[in-house]
């Protein structure tokens, strides 16, 4: 006789300051990743909008947002643009393998650059090895890192420049924490160059679905999700495509917002550490 399986036990954050609208504060619900089940219920909650922070899978409970829009990106369909095409020839001299989620100081390292170029005061600027140790480490499903190096001279590894921690899903992969180099001014897109590998990893997989975590409307950083088409969002209705003419008009004013900055697209990451303090 089998053990039934224990129903999770969700739980709510405290309100916080929210990271991508000023002005708004944010609230997550979450529960617990563990025993044998793990796999099955992080999956399951996946497909209804959860990410895995570790042990932890959440999604925001917001009182009076609901700006926060999970996507994913339909991988067997995805025809990529002439500049991502373009992204596609400049990096393809990357050494790409995937490694078990073990933690290295060379990662390490590369994160710290990566953190205080792009995200000075984030939530993550305070990380230390021994956080991003349990961020790569502490996983209860099926999950690898994807290392990005250039080419090597004999034996000898060439330079890491870019990382990403994934989890495996029945339908797809999911994309937990990108990261690169931000200061090699000779190889761009290194951040669009990671989502476009997976793409084709997924679908060379036969997996339907490249999950990228939260898109939001009105921020600005969180754009660059919109680019990738066929998209699909996620509704109170279940999963729906966003229709072609609304992800063209997205993808202008993405395009637009970014003319006379300069830098590579953000990583696929919901930026902040989910912090367990339970609300009152």
């Amino acid at each position: 006789m089998t053990a039934p399986i224990r129903f999770p036990r969700f739980f709510v954050t405290s309100p916080a300051p929210c990271p991508y609208l000023p002005g708004r504060s944010e609230r997550k619900v979450f529960t617990e990743l563990r025993g044998e089940n793990a796999d099955e219920l992080n999956e399951a909650l996946g497909r209804i909008g959860f990410r895995r922070s570790q042990t932890v899978a959440y999604r925001p409970s917001c009182l009076d947002c609901q700006a926060c829009v999970s996507v994913r990106v339909v991988a067997g369909e995805f025809k990529p643009s002439s500049s991502q095409k373009r992204t596609i020839k400049a990096n393809s001299d990357l050494v790409v393998s995937e490694c078990r989620p073990w933690a290295t100081d060379e990662q390490y390292e590369l994160l710290r650059r990566y953190l205080a170029a792009r995200h000075p005061g984030g939530g993550m600027a305070e990380m230390d090895e021994s956080d991003f140790a349990d961020m790569v480490e502490h996983t209860p499903v099926s999950s690898f890192l994807v290392e990005y190096r250039e080419p090597g001279v004999g034996s000898e590894p060439g330079r890491l420049v870019g990382a990403c921690l994934t989890d495996v899903q029945g339908d797809g992969l999911s994309m937990i924490y990108s990261f690169y180099d931000p200061e090699i001014e000779d190889r761009a897109g290194l951040g669009n160059f990671i989502i476009l590998d997976h793409i084709r990893r997924a679908a060379e997989s036969g997996l339907p679905y490249v999950y990228l975590g939260y898109w939001v409307e009105g921020s600005e950083r969180m754009q660059y999700k919109v680019r990738y088409r066929p998209l699909e969002r996620l509704s109170r209705s279940g999963w729906e495509r966003m229709p072609e003419a609304e992800q063209k008009r997205h993808i202008a004013t993405a395009t637009a917002a970014r003319k006379g900055r300069v830098g590579d697209s953000l990583p696929a990451k919901d930026g902040n550490q989910l912090e367990y303090k339970l609300a009152d």
